[in-house]
């Protein structure tokens, strides 16, 4: 008997952890979830550092020496973090071997300060993959407006990049768009297309969140109807969308060159109703060359119970653009509600790296009145 998670992978999903600390490394927890769950790759947020370096003793140890250097907070963070990332991806290096480089991916993200500076975040970016200098790494960039231009230029630079915080189908053409013109530019320049991975992270129970929120003040039988449906409907048309731009003859072109498909990435994948099935975005979600990132609740769900039978994306569209059509009956304003996530996105990442730096400053702190 196959396990769910395996189904998933024989489905073409793979399953990355949405979550990272020195404790998985250095225990081998890390190493065990490739080995029997499935895993093939870690994303990484400010929030998940936070949470990790307020946590976790394994830190102390570099905190002191970094503390005895005279380090300040943001040199702090950005060596522990890359430290961390650069380790998870000597990890995962024997999956981006068997996987001819597609997996055994690591996130790491620019700062979410940031997010609306395009000049400063392709600086951080070319500072990050330099810093980790591993071939699996991959540069998270937010697909707000302003970084919409920094995913082109850094994608031109040959860096591969995980666009993070998509909420509408509008935002995700704009980031197919950026990707294929730094392929362009990449090309131009004369650097391997084959060395250039990227994924775009599409979000989705935070947009059940929001629209069912809505639904609720709206109230009535119809409205009630429409619960829990907007997010996977979402997603699915976005997959949609993904097969049309890649089968232009602007895809093709670079395709052909050697250029890689930006897969689309489910994340936002933990349940946030608890009355909703548990393995709802991943059941839901399951398409060829997707990703879809878990955490860890969500990844044990998945490989105790989950229901994979196959697909269940590309024969939904029509369905799909029915909810919209409904939930645009019943006075939900979509465009209005993606707005809302994205910026509550940046302001959520915001107040973790705010923690993290709280975190970071007081480990300092500490240690040098230890040294004393």
């Amino acid at each position: 008997m196959t396990t769910p998670t395996a189904r998933l992978a024989e489905h073409g999903v793979s399953i990355w952890l949405d979550d990272l600390s020195r404790d998985r490394i250095l225990t081998g927890n890390l190493a065990d979830l490739i080995a029997t769950r499935n895993v093939t790759g870690v994303t990484t947020n400010p929030t998940i550092f936070a949470s990790a370096l307020s946590n976790g003793a394994a830190y102390e140890a570099q905190v002191s020496t970094l503390a005895a250097r005279g380090a300040d907070t943001a040199e702090a963070i950005f060596e522990l973090t890359t430290d961390d990332v650069r380790s998870a991806c000597d990890v995962f290096a024997p999956v981006f071997t068997a996987t001819d480089r597609v997996d055994g991916r690591v996130s790491i993200e620019v700062s979410p300060d940031l997010a609306h500076d395009a000049d400063a975040t392709i600086a951080e970016a070319k500072k990050l993959a330099a810093t980790v200098d591993r071939p699996n790494v991959l540069i998270k960039i937010p697909a707000t407006m302003g970084g919409l231009p920094a995913i082109t230029e850094v994608i031109g630079a040959g860096i591969s990049v995980n666009v993070t915080l998509i909420f509408s189908l509008d935002r995700y053409a704009a980031v197919i768009d950026a990707y294929l013109a730094g392929l362009e530019k990449a090309q131009a320049a004369g650097i391997d297309l084959a060395g250039i991975e990227s994924v775009a992270s599409f979000f989705v129970s935070r947009v059940d969140t929001e629209v069912d929120n809505r639904l609720d003040a709206i109230g009535g039988d119809k409205a009630a109807s429409l619960k829990s449906k907007a997010g996977i409907a979402n997603a699915r048309l976005a997959y949609e969308l993904y097969e049309k731009a890649f089968a232009t003859d602007r895809a093709k072109a670079l395709l052909e060159a050697g250029a890689n498909l930006q897969r689309p990435l489910w994340a936002s994948t933990g349940v946030k109703d608890p009355a909703l099935p548990d393995t709802l975005y991943v059941t839901e979600l399951v398409a060829p060359g997707t990703v879809n990132t878990m955490p860890e609740k969500t990844l044990e769900a998945t490989f105790d119970h989950a229901d994979v039978t196959g697909d269940a994306v590309t024969g939904a569209y029509d369905g799909a653009r029915e909810v919209f059509d409904a939930l645009a009956d019943a006075g939900v304003d979509l465009a209005d509600v993606t707005e809302v996530l994205e910026r509550e996105g940046v302001e959520k990442f915001t107040a973790s790296w705010r923690e993290l730096e709280q975190t970071v400053t007081a480990a300092l702190e500490k240690a040098t009145e230890s040294a004393r």
